[in-house]
């Protein structure tokens, strides 16, 4: 008896998916950790600058996000061509690879999403980066530099910041530069209860320094700006008198504390006319806090008698001070970053995935 054979089977050998690219995703930067101000304020986006800078980078990546800050200016690259060194120390002019930090793929998004929770900022759980990354990204997208991977990455970063937030407790104590700096002016001067404060700036962070300087006790506060009707706005909403920044000098000397945080394209202050200040005031001592990056405070000022003069980078003792309640969040908000991180590339691993098979049947229909 003879078996029938089964019907033979044909075997089409195709080629295996080729294995997704890597994550696509670069930052490069530098920050109060790798620079100190004055070669971070080298690397300053100023007034009108951003446009020319967003088109330099644009040549070098399809995607691009500037983000720009005190304590750090980094760009964030997707679908980037070239050195991505090269292609920041050309936008700035400056040669600053000696300062400059660089991470590709998974470790760019960690870093990312570290940046929007405040776990990489001078102060460990500060709350303004989360805006200030939220606005980088919606500047990124109304130029049209923001793609599918940067949207999503963004977007992650946004959710990461508010899990660690509202999962941790790392911010139940809001804290920002701005705090520091009044609590450094507090330690200092032995209470700023009946003390006269000077504002330059009327942005966010001077609103958040005037909230500060009024929690610790004081009442009187100039608030100077180049645009009037701005400190007007500040000093109607928290309290607080006007003064045109044309008459900066004959202020000053009603001044204990001067905390700048303001832009502008020079120094608005020199030790000629802190000197002549402190001359005003029977030489009582004056106390001054620049955390603006440029600085507007010209260095010089700390050779005058009576003036002391602190810039960003002198916060930091004030600063571990307050890490040391927040230790016991760090882990958790580390694992939570590390989650997220992970989620996103796996997202990409899948997307990238269905394109191959994608391109690879069009290819086959194709024949």
């Amino acid at each position: 008896m003879t078996l029938a054979c089964p019907t033979a089977r044909r075997f089409v050998a195709r080629s295996p998916l080729p294995a997704p690219d890597p994550l696509d995703f670069v930052v490069v930067g530098l920050n109060h950790n790798t620079a100190p101000v004055e070669v971070r304020e080298r690397a300053a986006v100023r007034a009108g600058e951003e446009d020319a800078l967003l088109s330099h980078l644009s040549r070098h990546a399809r995607e691009v996000m500037l983000l720009a800050t005190c304590n750090r200016t980094e760009v964030y690259l997707a679908g980037l061509t070239g050195d991505p060194l090269a292609a920041f120390q050309g936008a700035w002019g400056h040669d600053l690879e000696d300062h400059l930090y660089s991470y590709s793929g998974e470790e760019a998004v960690t870093h990312l999403y570290r940046v929007a929770a405040g776990l990489d900022s001078l102060v460990i759980g500060e709350t303004q980066i989360q805006g200030q990354v939220k606005r980088a990204w919606q500047a990124a997208n109304a130029r049209g530099l923001s793609g599918a991977l940067l949207n999503k990455v963004a977007q992650g970063a946004l959710a990461a910041g508010k899990r660690v937030r509202t999962e941790t407790g790392l911010s139940d104590s809001v804290v920002s530069v701005s705090s520091a700096a009044v609590e450094l002016a507090e330690l200092a001067l032995g209470g700023l209860a009946g003390r006269t404060a000077l504002i330059i700036g009327a942005g966010e962070t001077a609103e958040l320094t005037l909230i500060h300087l009024r929690a610790a006790g004081i009442e009187d506060v100039i608030v100077v700006n180049r645009t009037a009707e701005r400190a007007r706005q500040l000093a109607a909403k928290l309290g607080g008198r006007v003064c045109a920044a044309e008459y900066l000098h004959e202020a000053l000397p009603e001044a204990d504390v001067v905390i700048a945080s303001s832009a502008a394209p020079h120094y608005v202050l020199n030790g000629e006319a802190v000197a002549a200040a402190l001359a005003a005031r029977g030489d009582r001592p004056m106390f001054l806090i620049d955390i603006s990056v440029p600085r507007i405070l010209d260095p010089n000022i700390a050779d005058v008698p009576g003036a002391h003069l602190l810039n960003l980078d002198d916060l930091t003792a004030v600063v571990h001070h307050n890490l040391q309640g927040r230790r016991a969040a760090l882990p958790q908000a580390g694992a939570i970053i590390r989650e997220a991180a992970s989620d996103l590339s796996r997202w990409y691993l899948t997307r990238a995935a269905q394109l191959h098979r994608t391109a690879r049947t069009l290819a086959v229909a194709s024949d």
